[in-house]
């Protein structure tokens, strides 16, 4: 016997955490339809040199992973141009209306998307997505206790959403799905990996539905910033 410790070390609870540095100037290069791409220049130390970092600007998003009494996901097929392939995705949307609840556009999403409605609503994961190049941050739900949108009350889908072809895939072959490459969506990805742990202890650790985030964008004092330079 060795008479060293062999047992697993306590791991102490770590996380992502706030790291404002010094802004020195922002000016908007390009303004888009939906997003904008901005030029920053700010310093990581007092003393530091200046550096300069492109980047999108965007509002946000939020997805769902719906979740019925069968154990199934609900999955979504849609072109997406700039990788020229159709994604299969989970129901997702732009935080695009002013003053709008992430639950609430997340809701708003899946009746547009899908013409489903969900009872029972929590928070499954956040995301950055491209952190090194877009502010881009996404909520993604777990909603379960499915409904379906009355008909008359249905959204008319256009461009590439009329294309949307829904499909109900056990959670577990989704899993292997996204380990074998055949998903790539990131939203889609993290989404069924994270249902999949949580599934473990029947979703009981979950997040409500109304948990703030204060890691979005929008919930920082300093956003958006102004074109306003430092002496």
């Amino acid at each position: 016997m060795s008479g060293h410790d062999t047992s697993t070390p306590h791991t102490a609870a770590f996380g992502d955490e706030q790291s404002p540095r010094r802004l020195l100037g922002t000016t908007t290069v390009y303004e888009g339809r939906v997003w904008d791409v901005v030029s920053e220049q700010f310093v990581l130390t007092d003393d530091g040199e200046a550096i300069t970092r492109d980047f999108i600007q965007h509002p946000g998003a939020v997805a769902v992973l719906v979740l019925n009494d069968d154990g199934q996901v609900l999955l979504l097929r849609q072109y997406r141009h700039p990788v020229r392939m159709a994604l299969w995705e989970i129901p997702a949307g732009l935080l695009d209306e002013e003053g709008e609840d992430f639950v609430d556009a997340a809701a708003r999403e899946l009746a547009e998307e899908a013409d489903l409605t969900a009872r029972h609503w929590h928070v499954l994961v956040d995301l950055f997505l491209s952190p090194g190049s877009s502010s881009e941050a996404l909520r993604v739900y777990l909603a379960r206790g499915v409904g379906q949108v009355p008909e008359a009350d249905r959204h008319t889908r256009t461009h590439e959403e009329a294309e949307i072809e829904l499909k109900w895939v056990d959670l577990d072959a989704a899993v292997d799905a996204v380990l074998e490459g055949r998903i790539h969506s990131p939203s889609a990805v993290a989404a069924i990996l994270a249902a999949r742990v949580a599934r473990e202890n029947g979703f009981v650790d979950l997040r409500p539905a109304m948990t703030p985030w204060p890691e979005h964008p929008s919930q920082h004092s300093s956003w958006p910033h102004g074109a306003v330079l430092e002496d």
